[in-house]
């Protein structure tokens, strides 16, 4: 039998962040189809507990401790040439281990989760290579340059980073990009696009698990009357630290002035001290890591998703949707999700009075908030469940949705 080798730079257990959430779904995905072995990273004392997890769907994995400072990684890079996020999850362990897999055992196709691992893939390996990159991270970096922070640092990760991408592309069988938006804007980077195989998987939500019928309210919601205001996510990630300290310090004190009772909920690990310092002040709760993350879902009155900045398609929105809350969201979040403004979320510019329109929408019209709630979660019930949106991967790992003469250019190079 035919096995498959997974590389993700994070231990795709427990699934409670973005990245890791698609990796175990995939990962899940590719244990339905044959043996797996994986080869992982993990940083938090909680990730390496999740290792047991591992032996219970894996034929083999290798999970290695990423521990180089930032620092280091960084001064490594620029004396090497490299960027800074291929440096900083590089791993002799980690590629001695892939050597000795694909030595013992009949791996015929590598899936590689994010373009940190791609430097693990060796050029020799006669069989298919599937790529997950989710997001054009290259252009992530740009555009943090071009916002003015870290300019020469972020200029160079992107313009490496870009370069990696590209070398992926033609070394790959195919590339997956989580969105057709992104996917437009990988291809348009790439030296050469028409030779690159570029496939679009979207991402999925559990909505059995995210049920609002079975979660109830968080207790310190239910005795506020509210109304509750709801951001979800890795609150060290700059796009959800940004977001959130601009609904803290510009949005809130506008909404304020009509609804003086809002509370406003950030929910979720590693808080900057940067959004620390506004805790318990003028109605915000800044909550850090919870056991669950639903019951402050399904005591929101709307959940709020203001990116600035976001590639891909945005975890915390799926999972809004699926608990039926009303959403308000930029279209920077709102891209690759095909719901329809009014009917499933509210779309709008990161304006703060056209912001308090719309969401006196929902504030003030409770009946109207539960129909657009409920009809958010029967969108993703039929578009975002995990199986219908991993469905792709059955032809892309086993060759059948790759062209020949694609494939026999690669091993050929």
């Amino acid at each position: 039998m035919s096995e498959i080798l997974f590389l993700t730079h994070r231990i795709p257990f427990l699934p409670n962040r973005g990245d890791k959430i698609r990796s175990h779904h995939l990962l899940r995905k590719l244990a339905s189809m044959g043996p797996v072995h994986v080869g992982c990273f993990y940083e938090r004392t909680e990730d390496r507990s999740s290792v047991a997890a591992l032996d219970a769907i894996t034929a083999s994995h290798c999970v290695v401790q990423r521990s180089k400072p930032l620092v280091l990684a960084g001064a490594q890079a620029v004396l090497s040439g490299k960027p800074v996020s291929l440096t900083a999850f590089h791993s002799a362990k980690l590629s001695a281990w892939v050597e000795r897999t694909l030595d013992a055992r009949p791996i015929s196709t590598i899936v590689v989760f994010s373009g940190q691992m791609g430097q693990y893939i060796p050029k020799e390996f006669a069989g298919r290579v599937i790529i997950d990159l989710c997001d054009v991270d290259s252009a992530k970096f740009e555009s943090y340059a071009e916002a003015g922070e870290r300019v020469w640092l972020n200029a160079r990760e992107g313009r490496l980073l870009a370069a990696e991408e590209d070398r992926l592309a033609r070394l790959c069988d195919a590339t997956v990009l989580i969105s057709k938006a992104e996917a437009t804007l990988f291809r348009s980077r790439l030296s050469d696009p028409e030779a690159a195989q570029v496939k679009v998987i979207g991402n999925g939500v559990d909505a059995s698990t995210f049920d609002p019928a079975t979660v109830p309210a968080h207790k310190a919601m239910v005795s506020d009357h509210g109304p509750h205001l709801v951001f979800t996510g890795q609150m060290d990630y700059r796009p959800n630290e940004a977001a959130a300290l601009w609904t803290i310090e510009q949005l809130l004190p506008v909404i304020h002035q009509r609804y003086p009772s809002a509370r406003f909920h950030v929910v979720g690990r590693s808080p900057t001290p940067a959004l620390l310092k506004h805790d318990g002040g003028n109605g915000v709760h800044v909550w850090g890591a919870v056991p669950d993350v639903r019951p402050f879902l399904a005591g929101a009155t709307c959940v709020l998703a203001p990116l600035l900045i976001a590639r891909g398609v945005q975890n915390k929105v799926l999972e809004a949707m699926a608990m039926a809350r009303p959403v308000l969201l930029t279209e920077q979040a709102a891209t690759g999700i095909g719901a329809s403004d009014g009917e499933h979320w509210m779309v709008c510019r990161p304006d703060l009075q056209a912001m308090l329109k719309r969401l006196s929408q929902v504030l003030d019209f409770p009946e109207a908030a539960a129909q657009m709630g409920q009809a958010a979660r029967d969108f993703v019930l039929f578009e975002h469940d995990w199986d219908a949106v991993l469905a792709p991967m059955d032809a892309l790992v086993s060759g059948r949705g790759l062209p020949v003469a694609t494939m026999r250019a690669r091993h050929a190079a």
